[in-house]
């Protein structure tokens, strides 16, 4: 078995569905008291808010890099980031690693695929649904799919419950609401699929709460994480 290397606590909320995840599968493959070889660094997410909020991302990768290295050192084989925003820092970690990465968006892209659809709505931090290095531009070059994302209040309300609510463990039926609403309007814009593209909103929004298929990519990224440390 493989050793997961893992970046958690951005933020600490969903880094335990992680845990959980991943260790309930690999317990299901293998049987009796089997669980996986973990090294987890959770960062203390209002350094890496911060840094986000402030548009300081060189620092922010940079610092996700130096982790990547010491988890390469401490003997994880491949890397994992238990957050879909901080994928902005792929490229520092492969290079300064030089270990695998198991990136968020190849098993979302591989399930779309598979799901037969081309156009899906992506719902996550302001960053990750604006930034075409996070998802969406993975995404529309390996996989052919176009990714919209909320406008305007939609898109200020959609990251802010996940700041505001539920990165502090809060779970409003209101919140909810206004994400049904949300996604509602991306189905009338011809969406085929929903992203849930925040390793949190999972913890909120439920398949009920959508007219068309959801994609959370917390299972999808667990489960191959699960295939990797196996294979």
């Amino acid at each position: 078995m493989k050793t997961i290397g893992m970046l958690g606590g951005m933020s600490w909320e969903s880094s335990s569905v992680y845990y959980q995840l991943i260790n309930r599968e690999v317990q299901k493959r293998l049987g009796g008291v089997h669980s996986a070889k973990f090294l987890i660094y959770s960062f203390d997410f209002d350094e890496m808010s911060t840094l986000q909020r402030t548009g300081q991302w060189d620092k922010a990768n940079a610092r996700m890099a130096e982790v990547a290295v010491a988890l390469a050192k401490g003997g994880a084989d491949f890397l994992l980031i238990a957050c879909n925003t901080m994928h902005s820092a792929t490229p520092e970690m492969e290079t300064a690693a030089k270990i695998p990465l198991l990136h968020i968006a190849d098993p979302l892209g591989k399930a779309i695929d598979r799901a037969g659809m081309t156009r899906v709505g992506l719902l996550g931090s302001k960053f990750t649904m604006e930034n075409d290095g996070i998802i969406r531009g993975r995404l529309k070059q390996r996989y052919g799919v176009d990714v919209i994302t909320p406008q305007g209040e939609d898109f200020d309300e959609i990251s802010r419950v996940i700041y505001e609510e539920l990165v502090r463990g809060k779970f409003l039926d209101s919140s909810r609401a206004n994400y049904r609403t949300i996604i509602a309007k991306l189905i009338a814009q011809g969406t085929q699929g929903i992203i849930l593209g925040c390793t949190e909103l999972p913890l909120l929004v439920k398949p009920e709460d959508s007219t068309v298929p959801l994609f959370d990519t917390t299972p999808l990224h667990t489960l191959a994480a699960v295939d990797m440390a196996l294979s």
